[in-house]
């Protein structure tokens, strides 16, 4: 009798105890859902919403067509969305230090182990109030790619008179400062029209996609030396993370570290078929040589962390974290 009764008790209490609810989350990209970056979130969100399953989800919203690329994140800071996959450098002027990943040498593989993540995760929740919870893509690096055959000075360097090269804010400190470049600011979405066009005829873009974005169309030269690394992240909402229940929290930081790591692997292997493709098409490959070389890349990392240097001593948080910073996502020995 007794035992029933205890029995008719839990039972009772189970019946009108709640279930747990499953948390959800908002979130928007950058980029349009062609372009293989998009795709990589996209795996990510799909890893999540399995190993999270009646725990947490993931709602994509969509891209710059739900919320223009430059201001998701402000959106996601303002709790309009709760995560927004999107490069460092479009929230720059908030986060300068952001600069430390595009300069980087080194993935996010090794910036978790070293504690650079961790860093630049600290400083977005002081800064932004946003939580850093990964970043994906990384070791990809960037070239400058021409419709035409790149000219040089005597000393070898590039020569940039005439050249309507398209910028944006990864760029322009180095395209500008070092290069001496004009150049004519343009989000990715409105470069195919650009070159369609004639409006500009070249720009920086990362080792892969181009063949996504259908830029190859347009562009027969590929420079080298590679330069600068992507600075693809994702970023949450502070009040929406710490919202979470621990378990969600769990799964969404495990997940995010694992996709670092698989994301390193997946790009790589992409970067080889894109140029392995893009040289099918003809396109053609120009080297810098000797000092040029060493200059040209030399500047690239230097006038990004000049940029960063300056901007931060206008914040109040002032240059605490800057020699920390570059000693965390730069290894000389690396290069």
């Amino acid at each position: 009798m007794k035992r029933q009764l205890i029995g008719s008790m839990l039972a009772g209490l189970f019946a009108v105890s709640p279930a747990l609810a499953e948390d959800t989350l908002t979130a928007v990209h950058a980029f349009p859902e062609t372009l293989i970056y998009t795709k990589s979130f996209l795996s990510f969100v799909d890893k999540v919403n399995k190993e999270g399953e009646g725990v947490i989800r993931i709602d994509v919203r969509g891209g710059p067509e739900a919320i223009g690329m430059f201001q998701q994140p402000d959106a996601v800071r303002d709790g309009i969305v709760d995560m927004v996959y999107t490069p460092g450098s479009f929230y720059a002027g908030a986060l300068p230090e952001k600069d430390a990943l595009v300069a980087s040498n080194l993935t996010a593989v090794e910036t978790r182990e070293n504690g650079g993540i961790e860093l630049i995760d600290q400083i977005h929740q002081e800064k932004m109030g946003v939580k850093y919870l990964g970043w994906f893509d990384s070791g990809v690096t960037y070239n400058l790619w021409t419709r035409n055959e790149p000219e040089f000075d005597a000393d070898g360097n590039l020569k940039v008179d005439g050249l309507k090269l398209r910028g944006n804010a990864v760029y322009n400190a180095f395209f500008t400062e070092y290069l001496g470049a004009q150049v004519i600011d343009l989000p990715t979405t409105d470069v195919y029209a650009a070159l369609e066009r004639g409006v500009v005829d070249a720009t920086g873009w990362t080792q892969i996609g181009l063949i996504d974005l259908k830029w190859n169309e347009f562009l027969n030269y590929r420079i080298e030396p590679n330069f600068f690394s992507t600075d693809l992240g994702v970023i949450v909402n502070l009040e929406s993370w710490n919202g979470l229940s621990d378990a969600s929290r769990e799964i969404l930081q495990r997940v995010a570290i694992e996709h670092e790591r698989s994301s390193v692997e997946a790009l790589r292997a992409k970067r080889d078929e894109d140029f392995a493709a893009l040289d099918a098409q003809g396109m053609q490959v120009v080297e810098l040589q000797g000092d040029a070389r060493a200059n040209y890349l030399a500047a690239a990392r230097e006038k990004t962390w000049e940029r960063m240097r300056n901007l931060m001593q206008e914040h109040p948080m002032g240059l605490g974290n800057y020699d920390t910073l570059i000693g965390l996502f730069y290894d000389p020995a690396a290069d």
